[in-house]
């Protein structure tokens, strides 16, 4: 069975916690659409094509995964793309709560569409992308948090580079 899979998410900045989730989703389905939200109710470090560069660069070597920017309701967006799957990550149990509500609309919203957690590896359980801007905007290393393009973009965000 063909299973295709949107990873919905800003991606602001994509972290290596992002790139494991893309990476083992990619091994499980036969199609990974990772799709970054416009998402006006936040206030991005990078515009949507910016975040859509990044991740196709970081993702090249996938060759089931494309990526897509997007700004209607996921579910809209899912159908528009044939997707079977909504895969959301959860970091720690504090996620849990915000996405058992978001899987539970997007049910509501498309029955025929199944959402599916993955956790990250261990080594990335705690990265944010808000907490990966914030040390780059103060001047620490994040190199261990994301991809080498990323924290380039990163340090000319900040003028650190």
């Amino acid at each position: 069975m063909n299973i295709t899979a949107i990873y919905p998410g800003t991606f602001d900045p994509v972290t290596n916690g992002h790139i494991d989730i893309i990476a083992r989703a990619a091994r499980i389905y036969h199609k990974v659409i990772v799709a970054v939200a416009v998402n006006r109710n936040k206030s991005p470090l990078f515009e949507v094509t910016q975040r859509v560069e990044l991740l196709q660069q970081v993702t090249a070597d996938f060759e089931n995964v494309s990526i897509i920017g997007f700004d209607n309701l996921l579910v809209d967006c899912a159908k528009q793309q044939g997707a079977n799957v909504i895969l959301r990550g959860l970091r720690a149990i504090s996620d849990f709560e915000y996405e058992f509500q978001l899987a539970g609309m997007n049910r509501r919203l498309s029955p025929d569409l199944e959402t599916m957690f993955l956790t990250p590896a261990e080594q990335y359980e705690f990265i944010s992308s808000s907490m990966i801007k914030e040390i780059a905007r103060l001047g620490g290393d994040v190199s261990s948090f994301v991809p080498e393009i990323v924290q380039q973009q990163l340090f000319k965000k900040f003028n650190r580079g």
